[in-house]
């Protein structure tokens, strides 16, 4: 399929699921990182010509990251007459949290935490504007290697971009026009105050895991199902406890 072409199929699908849902949402809520699949999803809503927004919410983000979230939302303003934008400061929140919780003081927890209150806040104004949360993963990252937080960013109502490759959104990225910055950056989850990078948390960059993904016979492929299978348990259905004879 041509890059133009999945954009095009993706802005009607969205589209069309907003219309077969029982009442039709009036806006797609968006949260904007700064990176190149939230910038993508976020443009790609903009082009369904519903409401769309996009919500900026650092948490002792660092500045470089939060700088292009906001250069974000400036260019889909002026692209867009049907986006508004948020700027959702929630430091004070993390903070509270962390206090409230600090007899059980995990970094890593800490971390998703932070992807936790963002999906929170993005259902609330959800709710407050008839919308539906719209999730920015990609095949690789989200649905490859499960690398994202569970109820955090993996907390949506759809997933437009789900089926798509890294490179393909990248592609997608260009041929919208996404800012030149944001195509160029590193790729980062953003909830570490050292900026790692989702290359050093992986051990393998993007264009590795996609060849893993799709070769068998890649020095990368154990590595790649040693990755997913950590992480199956955020693809795969909550387990039921089903009684018998019930």
């Amino acid at each position: 399929m041509q890059t133009s072409d999945r954009i095009n199929y993706i802005r009607d699908w969205i589209s069309n699921y907003c219309k077969s849902m029982p009442t039709e949402p009036e806006s797609l809520i968006v949260g904007v990182s700064g990176g190149i699949d939230s910038s993508v999803t976020s443009t790609i809503c903009a082009l369904t010509g519903k409401k769309t927004l996009a919500i900026s919410m650092p948490i002792k983000q660092i500045k470089e990251q939060q700088d292009l979230s906001l250069k974000h939302q400036e260019w889909l303003k002026s692209k867009f007459k049907n986006v508004d934008s948020h700027l959702v400061i929630l430091d004070n929140l993390f903070k509270s949290f962390k206090n409230s919780l600090s007899e059980f003081d995990s970094a890593h927890g800490l971390a998703n935490s932070r992807a936790r209150l963002r999906m929170t806040t993005l259902y609330q104004i959800a709710a407050t504007n008839n919308g539906i949360v719209v999730g920015t993963g990609n095949k690789v990252e989200d649905f490859g290697v499960g690398f994202y937080t569970k109820y955090g960013d993996g907390g949506v109502d759809i997933s437009p971009i789900a089926d798509c490759t890294k490179t393909q959104v990248w592609e997608m990225g260009k041929n919208l026009g996404i800012l030149n910055e944001i195509i160029k950056a590193e790729p980062t989850d953003g909830l570490w105050d050292d900026a790692r990078t989702d290359a050093k948390q992986l051990g393998m960059s993007y264009k590795e895991l996609e060849e893993a993904m799709k070769n068998s016979s890649s020095k990368n492929h154990k590595k790649y199902l040693e990755i997913r299978k950590r992480n199956l348990h955020k693809m795969e259905p909550i387990p039921v406890c089903k009684m018998k004879n019930d």
